[in-house]
Order: C-alpha cells, then sequence, then structure tokens
C-alpha cells in the first residue's frame, strides 16, 4: 500500500538527500500508548513520522518540567550532576574546537550552555519553548527562540553547533542541514546525538522502538548521517558509539536521579549497557545511541 500523493509530495521535498524517493508506510508503533504512523523510503531506508502534529502542542511548559507522558526532564533539577557530562562532552569537543561562538540548538534552561561559557565560548541558543528560552535568556545568553528555521542566525558564524537529542525533533531535514551548513564557519564542528535506528537494538525492537515518540518526527543511522553532510561540504567525520564521554561522568550524572543508597545497583546496569554500546555483531552496533561528530571543509 503506497503513501498516498499528498502525503509522499511533503516528506519528498524534505528529504535531505535528494534522491527519488519512494515513501510507503512501515507499520503502527506500539511503543507505549502513542500508535504513531511510521513510514520508510524504500530507496534510502530514511524512517519518518508522518501524519506529525503541531510541534507547538508538543512544547508545553509541562514538557519540559516532566508532566507530559513523553516529557523532557526538568534538568534545573539535576544541573549539579549533568555538569558532570557536560564538561566531560565539552573537553572531547574541545580536541577539535577550544573556543569560538558556541551554538546550542535546543538549548532549554541554559544549563550546557553555562558550561560552555565557562569553558571559554562564546554561548548562543535556540529553544522552541518560550517557557525555557527565557529561563536562559536570564543567565544572560543570546537565545533566539522559535523553530530553529526561523531563527534569524548570521551566516559563517558559529565554531561549534550541538544538537543534543534533537534533530529527530526538527522537520524538514532538507533546509535544517542546509542551514546547519550555512552558519557554521568553515573548519566548523557540528555535535549530532540521535538515535541510530540501523543498530540491532532498533532493529529488534521494531514497531516497539522506544524512540518512536510523538515529538521524534525523522529517525537517522550513522550512514544516513554521513550522506547527507558529505553532500553539504562535511569532509571529516566521526561516530561514536554510545556518547563521546567516559562512564564515570555518565555514573556521577545518574546521582541526579537517587534517592537512596539502593540506586547505587543502577550502576551496574548503566555500565553493562555503556560498555554494550561499544561492540558491533556483523558490523552493525548492538545499541542504538550514537553521537557524530562532523566538521565543515
Amino acid at each position: 500500500m503506497s503513501l498516498d500523493l499528498s502525503r509522499q509530495k511533503i516528506i519528498q521535498e524534505e528529504c535531505p538527500l535528494g534522491g527519488d524517493c519512494n515513501w510507503e508506510p512501515l507499520y503502527r508503533s506500539e511503543f507505549g500508548n502513542f500508535d504513531l504512523s511510521i513510514q520508510t523510503c524504500k530507496t534510502c531506508g530514511f524512517q519518518a513520522q508522518f501524519p506529525r502534529p503541531e510541534p507547538e502542542s508538543l512544547y508545553t511548559e509541562e514538557y519540559y518540567t516532566g508532566n507530559q507522558e513523553f516529557t523532557y526532564r526538568d534538568e534545573r533539577q539535576t544541573e549539579k550532576f549533568d555538569r558532570y557530562v557536560w564538561f566531560a562532552r565539552l573537553k572531547n569537543i574541545s580536541k577539535f574546537k577550544s573556543s569560538g561562538n558556541f551554538l546550542d540548538i535546543g538549548c532549554s534552561f541554559g544549563g550546557f550552555l553555562e558550561c560552555a561559557k565557562e569553558k571559554g565560548f562564546v554561548p548562543y541558543g535556540v529553544e522552541i519553548s518560550p517557557f525555557s528560552a527565557k529561563q536562559a535568556e536570564a543567565r544572560g545568553f543570546k537565545v533566539w527562540q522559535g523553530q530553529f528555521l526561523d531563527a534569524d542566525l548570521p551566516e559563517n558564524f558559529f565554531d561549534v553547533i550541538t544538537l543534543i537529542e534533537v534533530i529527530e525533533h526538527l522537520e524538514n531535514p532538507k533546509e535544517v542541514f542546509n542551514k546547519l551548513a550555512k552558519v557554521l564557519k568553515p573548519g566548523g564542528l557540528l555535535l549530532i546525538q540521535t538515535a541510530n535506528f540501523e543498530a540491532w537494538q532498533a532493529i529488534e525492537a521494531g514497531k516497539n522502538y522506544h524512540y518512536y515518540l510523538p515529538g521524534h518526527v525523522y529517525y537517522y543511522s550513522a550512514k544516513i548521517l554521513r550522506k547527507i553532510l558529505a553532500i553539504r561540504g562535511f569532509e571529516r567525520q566521526i561516530t561514536y558509539l554510545g556518547v563521546d564521554f567516559p562512564l564515570s561522568a555518565k555514573l556521577l550524572k545518574s546521582r541526579g536521579s537517587f534517592s537512596g543508597w539502593k540506586d547505587y545497583l543502577k550502576w551496574f546496569r548503566i555500565s553493562f549497557y555503556h560498555f554494550k554500546s561499544k561492540l558491533s555483531k556483523k558490523g552493525i552496533p548492538l545499541t542504538s545511541s550514537m553521537v557524530h561528530y562532523a566538521i565543515k571543509k
């Protein structure tokens, strides 16, 4: 059964690979109670949620304070512990860029930007939520509030751009990646953290894949990201299986959700997943966690 022509046209026009797309329904998701319509392109293997909800209905104050079914946790409550991961990530970023203009897309309340500032970067943010953008601005940061494609960003201006579990939320990836390439300086670093739907974890979960959530409208893989970025002038690319920082930072961050000493037993599960995420079978990563770095030519 083919996707109807009107829907086919929308997601074909948004394709960042610019190929001969052939979108078809894949299945209805069964993770949670969301029942999302997942489409797949038979040409490139890209996946998308379509039809999709209006962003304004998703990113409410309840979403940012941990009070929605598909919620984002309130990072203001755990920032003290999140800083372990943010600084560990910045240490790795500094191997490529140690100073300059730093843009965090989906900056939320600005915790990561605060750490970037402390490390000598000049921080900027983009945030769709008026609620969290206002609080990030109150910390003294320049924040463009609204959708990324609507933000009036200067060209060839940013030395580092980060999208940490954000790229899957963005509609029209063709224009998103075009704009990312336009506003990043030559030699600048682009960091994307998202799920790899071509990993065994995603393949085996199928329609029960945990990343099928209302706000996630496109689903990526390392292979697809490499193709998207290569045709936009990103020559050097590195994919970190799992995350781009050590296990120690992840364990220290996890303490932000602990309420008693028994919670430290979770460290065994976290450690197991961390080491498993570095492994592959038949050249395919075992877990769907990945962080992708790309340097603009």
